[in-house]
């Protein structure tokens, strides 16, 4: 099984890429964000035509996350269950396993309620998977807005006081590690900075100015049949990308 995790940043000004790129690359499941779309507008027929079952929970032009498969896609759940209106939140089960597409708040700054919000968010995701059916496999992935650490900043010094690597949120990713999960990417790529994040503004990805934010999680019995994981830079080149680059992990199931 191969599954990539990307933000798109606009699913509607992003579409001639991603669909070359799901024609190109075929992965069996792919868990998208920020679509900014509402359901309506969502492309699931296109997407069936490549071949991919889709599930949508969208907001307009704002959020809005996605699970695509070509492996079945079942009982599919939308947010945690309660009245928070964002869309950042869907679930499935895929090929037999039980896969999230996660766009976890921003926080904009440290004294921002919107920080709040996102530790919020992520204390929720816990429980969640804490209390998950432990029989089956799980793949939890998407754009965290966290570097889990200093290795996945270019330059932790520009950083300092700023979201996205506050000790609030990487302790927070800890806790969904403390569930049972693994960073793929870290487990396969230990020492490799892996950045999967590049601002727009002043060459950052040409000078290498990067983050590692978008993640792949997963229960530890599936992370020792991994057998790679990579960040796909080509579709951050090119005309008109998105500020993300899809991330990939492939699995002998």
């Amino acid at each position: 099984m191969i599954v990539a995790t990307w933000n798109v940043n606009s699913l509607s000004a992003r579409w001639p890429r991603v669909e070359t790129w799901l024609d190109e690359k075929r992965p069996d499941v792919v868990l998208i964000q920020e679509t900014k779309q509402n359901d309506a507008k969502f492309p699931a027929g296109a997407l069936e035509s490549l071949g991919y079952e889709s599930a949508h929970h969208g907001q307009g032009q704002w959020n809005g996350v996605a699970i695509l498969s070509k492996v079945g896609l079942e009982d599919v759940t939308r947010g945690f269950g309660d009245d928070d209106p964002e869309a950042r939140l869907v679930g499935a089960i895929c090929g037999g396993v039980q896969v999230y597409s996660c766009y976890v708040p921003n926080g904009r700054a440290l004294d921002n309620p919107h920080y709040q919000y996102k530790l919020g968010w992520l204390a929720k995701l816990a429980d969640l998977l804490d209390r998950r059916d432990r029989a089956r496999h799980v793949v939890v992935g998407g754009d965290f807005n966290v570097a889990p650490s200093d290795l996945d900043v270019y330059d932790p010094s520009v950083f300092v006081g700023l979201t996205h690597v506050s000790e609030p949120e990487r302790s927070a990713l800890r806790a969904l590690e403390a569930t049972g999960l693994v960073d793929l990417t870290r487990f396969l790529h230990p020492d490799e900075p892996c950045y999967s994040w590049w601002d727009y503004r002043n060459g950052a990805f040409h000078r290498g100015w990067g983050l590692r934010i978008d993640l792949l999680y997963v229960d530890e019995a599936l992370a020792q049949v991994a057998t790679a994981s990579y960040v796909d830079r080509e579709s951050r080149k090119g005309e008109k990308p998105s500020d993300h680059a899809p991330v990939f992990g492939e699995f002998s199931l």
